[in-house]
């Protein structure tokens, strides 16, 4: 008789997937930020711009949770709102970012010739700016805003998410299969749609993931530098900077937007790393 602990195996088998405890810590984090987020103007126990504490760089105490900064506001209501910028402007420039660069990726692997050719000569291009100083130029030519940071942020990593895609699809539109669809008269939008996407969807996501945590650091880095999110409020990265006078102290202000930083680029990191087996099985 086959015992329970033989059974559990078996039945992860027939699924197709295997969970793993490391990557399902990994996406709780994930999971909690982004509630966080959604749900930060419910949270907050003072508004982000009001001085509630006459002592700046309070410590932690029963009435802030997390000390207050330089000014004397609560650093845990301003973690809480800045999860809404870092979150949700990383998640909307991925997002663009991985959705163009796949799609344009496809087509050129499809098509080839000189639209091929195009494509990536000027997205190598593109690709050969360094990011930081690319974003430092527009952004403080243009104007820090959401909309500009999300299109900056995006339009960076338009190429890198480019190349990945077009490198899989080139390898899968060389199958049999695809040619069979050629010759059954398939056109372009039926290839890329229901033969080649598919195929690549699980490497796909996996970079989704990794182009995630470069631009929620780029993010940081220009709100370090003073071009991100402008005050009143601000994302972890400025939160960061505009404390950084505490860092000598080893105030909460400084400590806690960068682990909030951190406990996000990791758990990002953990899943990618521990994708469950059905996942993994598509990426190879």
């Amino acid at each position: 008789m086959t015992s329970h602990i033989e059974q559990r195996p078996a039945v992860a088998r027939r699924l197709g997937y295997r969970f793993n405890l490391v990557g399902i810590l990994g996406l709780a984090i994930i999971l909690f930020w982004g509630c966080i987020a959604i749900f930060a103007h419910s949270l907050i126990p003072y508004p982000v711009g009001e001085i509630v504490d006459y002592d700046y760089f309070g410590p932690i105490s029963q009435q802030f949770w997390m000390g207050s900064d330089y000014l004397g506001r609560d650093v845990f209501s301003r973690i809480l709102m800045g999860a809404r910028y870092t979150v949700g402007i990383s998640l909307a420039a991925v997002t663009i970012a991985c959705f163009s660069g796949v799609v344009l990726g496809m087509i050129a692997a499809v098509a080839g010739g000189w639209l091929d050719t195009l494509l990536s000569r000027f997205l190598d291009a593109m690709n050969s700016i360094p990011s930081k100083l690319f974003g430092l130029v527009v952004v403080a030519a243009v104007g820090s805003s959401i909309p500009v940071l999300i299109l900056t942020l995006s339009v960076i990593y338009i190429p890198g998410s480019y190349r990945f895609a077009r490198a899989l699809a080139v390898n899968v539109n060389s199958m049999d299969f695809i040619t069979v669809a050629r010759i059954r008269g398939e056109s372009t939008l039926y290839l890329i749609r229901s033969e080649i996407l598919p195929n690549i969807v699980g490497p796909v996501l996996a970079d989704l993931g990794l182009r995630f945590v470069f631009i929620v650091l780029l993010l940081s880095g220009l709100s370090f530098l003073g071009l991100g999110v402008q005050p009143p409020y601000a994302d972890w990265g400025a939160l960061v900077r505009e404390n950084i006078g505490g860092l000598p102290f080893g105030a909460p202000a400084v400590m806690f937007p960068s682990l909030a930083i951190a406990s996000l680029t990791i758990s990002v990191n953990l899943l990618i790393d521990n994708l469950p087996q059905k996942i993994r099985d598509r990426s190879e």
